[in-house]
């Protein structure tokens, strides 16, 4: 007997089991990518590993405004510090703190009930007049001292955002009002301390002036303090003078003119550099 032949498979009948095949495989490898990107073996489920990424796909983070640099370097800003040479032959380079910082204006800043003119006393004693930030932290400083009439000067240059430097100018405007005479405690001694507008030389772009007195530890001594500060552009200059005695205008007035038309020259020499 004859055996017909096996009949064969219609074409779309053959197709089915090899379409399938490759289904199954591409679900497989589909399984294995989102096993490997997901969860990796023995990782506890929750947990997804970083997406490996190059650094240009990351984007840049944004630098936040009060972080951005300072328009002076600290080589620059020290070139548009004030000398003893500026101020007269009576002056000379610092010895160290003068004893009535502490004598006087450390035991005043301690406690007051009028918190503007805690914060000026404050200011007074630290010469932290535009914050304590990293952001705010001076660029450069001087000290300088008359032996003879036992004044201290302190002189700093901060960069900053001019907005930020004119809001502390501003305050500093307000206190003649608002603190224009106030007691301050020392250690259970009670201390009358007065403030006055003192104007600054028209210099800059805006600047604001006081004269502080502190009555001192014994009968009759009064701490004097001229407290200055000026804008220019982004920087400001700031200085405080201070004495047991008569205080010394032109030591004052000379210390902005001269450090104002210092640091606009130094700001426009840099700008020149870059």
């Amino acid at each position: 007997m004859q055996l017909a032949p096996a009949a064969r498979p219609s074409p779309a009948r053959a197709a089915r089991p090899l379409l399938g095949a490759a289904l199954s495989a591409v679900l497989a490898l589909t399984a294995t990518a989102c096993d490997a990107g997901g969860r990796a073996p023995g990782r506890p489920a929750g947990t997804t590993p970083p997406t490996a990424r190059s650094p240009a796909a990351f984007p840049s983070p944004a630098l936040p405004s009060s972080a951005l640099p300072p328009v002076l370097t600290r080589g620059q800003a020290r070139a548009a510090l004030i000398t003893a040479a500026d101020l007269g032959e009576a002056w000379e380079p610092t010895r160290g703190a003068a004893t009535w910082r502490d004598e006087v204006l450390k035991a005043t800043a301690e406690r007051t009930g009028r918190g503007d003119c805690r914060r000026l006393l404050d200011v007074l004693y630290t010469e932290d007049l535009f914050g304590g930030g990293a952001t705010t932290a001076p660029r450069a400083t001087a000290a300088l001292d008359d032996p003879d009439g036992g004044a201290q000067l302190h002189y700093r240059i901060t960069s900053y955002r001019a907005a930020d430097l004119d809001r502390t100018l501003a305050w500093l405007g307000t206190l003649p009002d608002t603190c224009g005479r106030f007691e301050a405690d020392a250690d259970g001694t009670g201390r009358d301390v007065r403030v006055t507008a003192l104007t600054p030389p028209e210099a800059g772009d805006a600047g604001r002036g006081l004269r502080v007195t502190v009555s001192g530890t014994r009968p009759g001594e009064v701490l004097t303090v001229d407290l200055v500060a000026v804008r220019v552009g982004d920087d400001a200059l700031s200085l405080t003078n201070g004495t047991l005695g008569e205080p010394a205008d032109d030591a004052t007035l000379t210390a902005v003119e001269v450090g104002t038309r210092r640091l606009t020259e130094v700001r426009r020499q840099g700008r020149a550099q870059v």
